[in-house]
């Protein structure tokens, strides 16, 4: 195993066994439609060969019969080619479904680690990786099955015929078999660095389009371009190279197959000559000599696939790595909590700094605080371990009520309503963006938290509730998204309400109405806000510098 390679070759093929469960029955039947078509190919080349003894009057017989037969199987092959086909698509839209999902769930219910792989990169290997190991389930893995029944029988029955001559044919396997090896290795290096650019490249196309405007505004669009096109040139570079090694050492291995062939039809020659086989038996040794060497030429074309298969499952299997969030049903405080730190130190695992250092603070039940401080002080990071989000390097985080404590986890964030900064919409009506917040929130709720946020002006729009945003709230102002943001999160029942930034793109006076509503429907919660706006301050009994 190469120093680059993260797991073995034997950690990977596990892997992909483990994918395949659920597939595995439907596997197994389109693997033994195969081998019966396998079947009717080899009784093909027998009755093939008994029409022409009997054209040539070697034998007699009744050529219809055997014609008729020859009919028959060809019929049978078409179906079950049919058949097999309508398998290995339904399945292979079962798998991706069901390894999409499952892997979908794992990065969802994850740890946030504080700097997660980019999002491009992630789609990329759920898209691209992902349809790569359901093919290999679904398809390869059966065709390779009847590639070697295929191989197998044909060597038997040849072997029946003209023993010397099949033993001639293999002698090429220990030559493919050690091309093989080296192949493999130098092909899923390559591979991984084609696959690794290409997901750069997502990720520069889906930083640009999301950030369209940005890079408009600063005039950065040339830049990009740029950026995308030595992207775009180290791929196709790296692909060349792929490709070239791909095709000379194909080039090798087809060399033997002519070499094996050509050896098949000499024999032949020199036998019919000798008087030794009839050309019926010649027929068959060609169609025979066909039959032993495609399984191999198969294999051949089958080691990118499986090497990208290999490939594909490391990159999975890193999305995997990321450690699951603890799990459990959520433990919700009976009365209002607050919040309490606890000499918490925190670094991030990417970087030796010290973000927060032995800091204690008190959020007591029902008061506002609000947290202050220069950028990159912390306060966001304060506000991911009172989410759970990240865990203290030193410390702990402490949820309370009159009756009990408990130390901040996953579990624990039913008791938080989180408004973060920024525009936070999904693309889909409001009622919808709303819903998230509560599943079963009725529209007298919805327009009540609408109210509480400022947002009325929803009342205004053509199709109200039902109004339509498309991603990242267009079609709205920013303060407008971001009161419809402020509006999803009142609809949660948590009595400790964090509000980072959450009025950023408001305007003096509709901040103002909003921080009254707040204070005013809200009264009795635990309100925590990270502002640099000194209108905040107003509202709030506390403020905490950090």
């Amino acid at each position: 195993m190469g120093k680059s390679e993260k797991y073995s070759t034997w950690q990977l093929l596990a892997w992909i066994w483990r994918a395949s469960q659920g597939a595995r029955i439907q596997a197994l039947m389109s693997a033994l439609i195969g081998i019966v078509s396998v079947v009717c190919s080899l009784c093909f080349v027998f009755l093939s060969k008994e029409i022409i003894d009997i054209a040539t009057g070697v034998r007699s017989g009744d050529l219809m019969r055997y014609g008729i037969g020859m009919g028959v199987l060809v019929l049978a092959e078409i179906l079950l080619h049919a058949l097999n086909s309508w398998i290995v698509n339904t399945l292979g839209v079962k798998t991706q479904n069901r390894l999409r999902a499952r892997l979908y769930k794992q990065l969802m219910q994850s740890e946030w680690q504080g700097k997660d792989r980019h999002s491009g990169d992630v789609l990329n290997r759920l898209v691209q990786d992902l349809n790569t190991i359901a093919s290999v389930v679904t398809s390869t893995i059966p065709f390779v099955i009847i590639t070697a029944v295929q191989f197998i029988a044909s060597f038997c029955f040849l072997y029946t015929m003209d023993h010397t001559l099949a033993i001639v044919l293999v002698l090429i396997l220990p030559f493919f078999a050690l091309l093989s090896r080296f192949y493999v290795r130098r092909m899923r290096s390559m591979t991984k660095a084609v696959r690794e650019s290409d997901s750069r490249i997502h990720a520069v196309m889906q930083e640009s389009l999301q950030h369209r405007t940005v890079v408009k505004a600063l005039d950065q669009t040339e830049k990009m371009g740029t950026k995308l096109h030595r992207l775009q040139e180290r791929l196709q570079g790296e692909v060349i190279a792929r490709t070239r090694f791909s095709v000379l050492s194909r080039s090798l291995v087809s060399m033997g197959f002519s070499l094996g062939y050509l050896t098949a039809f000499l024999w032949g020659v020199f036998r019919i000559q000798g008087g030794v086989i009839t050309f019926g038996v010649m027929t068959a040794f060609l169609q025979l000599v066909g039959r032993i060497q495609r399984p191999l030429s198969d294999f051949a074309r089958l080691i990118p696939t499986l090497v990208g298969a290999l490939t594909s499952a490391e990159r999975l299997m890193e999305l995997e790595e990321q450690p699951l969030e603890e799990a459990g049903d959520p433990i919700v405080l009976q009365s209002v909590a607050g919040v309490r730190l606890e000499d918490v130190h925190f670094v991030y695992s990417d970087g030796n700094e010290k973000v927060l250092q032995g800091l204690s603070a008190d959020f007591p039940p029902g008061s506002m605080t609000a947290i202050l401080g220069e950028t990159g002080a912390g306060k966001t990071t304060l506000i991911r371990l009172i989410l759970a989000l990240v865990r203290p390097t030193q410390g702990r985080v402490v949820l309370y009520d009159g009756k009990r404590e408990v130390e901040a986890s996953s579990l624990t964030r039913a008791n938080l309503v989180y408004v973060p900064q920024g525009n936070t919409l999904f693309s889909a009506t409001i009622r919808d963006n709303l819903l998230l917040g509560n599943p079963n929130a009725t529209d007298v709720d919805l327009w009540r938290v609408l109210h509480i946020a400022c947002a009325d002006f929803v009342e205004q729009l053509p199709d109200g509730l039902d109004t339509l945003c498309s991603e990242r709230g267009g079609g709205l102002s920013e303060g407008q998204a971001q009161r419809i943001a402020i509006a999803r999160s009142l609809l949660r029942d948590g009595s400790i309400l964090l509000l980072d930034e959450a009025t950023s793109a408001l305007d003096p006076d509709t901040e103002q109405r909003l921080l009254q509503r707040i204070s005013s429907e809200l009264k009795g919660k635990t309100l925590i806000f990270i502002t640099h706006r000194p209108s905040v301050l107003e509202y709030c009994s506390r403020v905490l510098h950090v």
